[in-house]
């Protein structure tokens, strides 16, 4: 039986694979392995003799050393946004006051936020109370009352 010959196209064609699982599957990982499988068939484009042994060893190395490369030097080189929340909605509004369109009764109610309405937890309060949001636990706003009613409560 004749010996598998490990052509360098092969590898790059690998590459091309573990890129296309990147796509699917992101988190900079499958990235690396495709960089180093690219670098394996360079290597062995100039040295076509190279055996399939030394071939997976190159391959092993280069991974773990992308790999450490990218965690070490380049996470560290993000930079900071200037809008840290952007994605995190719920935590934009902590520390905010909101007046109560429905009263907390049994521990819950609602406020109005922008233009949303959230459930919120906390002491009872009457309708038009001004609430403080203090945390956010998914989609519930956990309030306490500041003392203070809305001037539209007032007014009435």
């Amino acid at each position: 039986m004749a010996e598998f010959e490990m052509v360098f196209w092969y590898w790059w064609v690998l590459a091309v694979f573990l890129l296309g699982i990147e796509i699917l599957a992101p988190g900079f990982f499958f990235l690396w392995l495709s960089i180093a499988s690219v670098a394996v068939g360079a290597i062995l484009f100039l040295a076509p003799s190279t055996s399939l042994e030394i071939q997976l060893l190159l391959f092993s190395i280069l991974s773990i050393l992308s790999i450490f490369l990218w965690r070490r030097y380049g996470i560290q080189q993000q930079t900071e946004t200037d809008h840290p929340l952007l994605n995190k909605r719920g935590a934009q509004y902590v520390g905010r006051t909101f007046s109560l369109i429905e009263a907390i009764e049994n521990g819950r109610g609602k406020v109005k936020a922008d233009d949303s309405i959230w459930r919120v937890t906390g002491e009872d309060c009457p309708i038009g109370t001004q609430v403080e949001v203090t945390a956010v636990n998914g989609t519930l706003f956990e309030v306490k009352a500041t003392g203070k009613k809305s001037e539209e409560e007032d007014t009435s």
